[in-house]
């Protein structure tokens, strides 16, 4: 079995080449670092709190290599009924990513429930899309994605599943699992080749309504560019019984160097 990450120490981990990126192969896709991030957070407080994280709020502040690199959690604001933490992936000496997340009660609020929007067709029901014809990098290798319809430049609905572990020997809760795979929906609806222009994103935004469950991710995708340079990477999050939340992903729009 592969995996996205081996622990080498209380909290540090190495990335393996499955998190080879999209945009350059000997850089992490982000995307797995997000579920780190998820996992070092719920290791570091008490699962007896019954709290559970409903925002996760990610900076990419620099370039992580395939390389080992340090994790550190610390609680912002404390709370019995919210707290804010922040998760930040250090490598070489300087922070690579910083995230944080609010963690909330779960009361009983189902007589109230509803807004959502409709669930999508399961991806039982839809075949495979080879996102390796498009995209270069062991991380995309690693998953499987079943398009909702056709993909079109700019708009696609698809379900995203992954043949990895997140962290080598490991046990994951379903959140960590789901959200390291959120990031990849920059990379679903592509408005122009890559090979032509780039557009990374710059962080990421998780917003949940639900906690999500199972090995898929329903990715439910607009992108738009924007005249001078910014683009707008939005996504309904789904899995197989809904919708979860939401994803936002600010990107950098250029022309491809010659």
């Amino acid at each position: 079995m592969i995996s996205y990450f081996e622990r080498t120490g209380e909290h540090r981990f190495r990335a393996t080449e499955a998190t080879g990126g999209a945009w350059a192969v000997d850089e992490q896709h982000i995307s797995p670092m997000t579920g780190l991030l998820v996992h070092a957070v719920e290791q570091a407080r008490d699962p007896a709190d019954g709290m559970v994280v409903t925002r996760i709020s990610m900076d990419i502040l620099g370039v992580l290599k395939l390389e080992e690199f340090d994790v550190h959690v610390e609680v912002v604001r404390p709370g019995r009924t919210i707290e804010l933490v922040e998760a930040v992936a250090i490598a070489r000496g300087r922070p690579a990513v910083r995230a944080r997340m609010w963690r909330m009660a779960c009361p009983d609020t189902s007589a109230v429930a509803g807004g959502q929007p409709a669930a999508l067709p399961g991806p039982e029901t839809v075949e495979p899309w080879r996102l390796s014809e498009l995209w270069q990098g062991g991380y995309i290798a690693s998953v499987e994605v079943r398009p909702v319809g056709t993909p079109q430049p700019g708009r696609t609905t698809a379900w995203i599943s992954s043949r990895a572990d997140l962290i080598a020997g490991e046990k994951v809760s379903e959140l960590a699992s789901f959200v390291a795979l959120v990031d990849t929906a920059n990379g679903i609806a592509v408005r122009q080749s890559p090979a032509d222009w780039l557009f990374p994103n710059l962080d990421l935004t998780i917003h949940l309504h639900r906690q999500p469950s199972g090995p898929w991710v329903g990715l439910d995708t607009s992108v738009v560019f924007g005249v001078s340079g910014q683009g707008l990477t939005s996504t309904v999050l789904h899995d197989v019984d809904g919708p979860v939340g939401r994803a936002e992903q600010i990107l950098t729009v250029r022309p491809a160097k010659r």
